[in-house]
């Protein structure tokens, strides 16, 4: 089963802690070699984005930046056998910036890809 993690934060105002880039490295290989992580990435600021919009029969097109107080700033790509597991991976990675970033706050979205054991019929 495929799930995507996504980290959503306040832009900080300064750099990440060396230390939290290093663990963060870390840690993603350990995902690497345990055959959990596809990919990682971080994302650009809503600023360099758009989101498309249907709504009463019209779409709309409109440029960021966006308004939220929180944007999403990172993404990781986890094929898991279970939903546990992914959990257990975010769950570290939350961690860390716990541990290594006083102060920082933010939040993960754990989210199913939808895979052909979701469609399967009913035997």
């Amino acid at each position: 089963m495929r799930y995507l993690a996504l980290l959503k934060a306040a832009r900080p105002t300064t750099p990440p802690p060396p230390e939290l880039m290093a663990a963060i490295m870390k840690l993603g290989e350990d995902a690497t070699n345990a055959g959990s992580l596809l990919d990682t990435a971080g994302l650009a600021p809503s600023a360099m984005g758009s989101r498309v919009n249907v709504s009463e029969g019209k779409l709309a097109v409109t440029d960021g930046p966006f308004a939220e107080a929180k944007e999403f700033i990172s993404y990781a790509l986890y094929e898991v056998r279970t939903k546990e597991e992914v959990v257990e991976w975010t769950s570290r990675f939350m961690q860390l910036h716990r541990d290594l970033w006083p102060g920082w706050e933010g939040d993960a979205e754990v989210l199913k890809v939808m895979g052909p054991e979701d469609f399967a019929s009913p035997a």
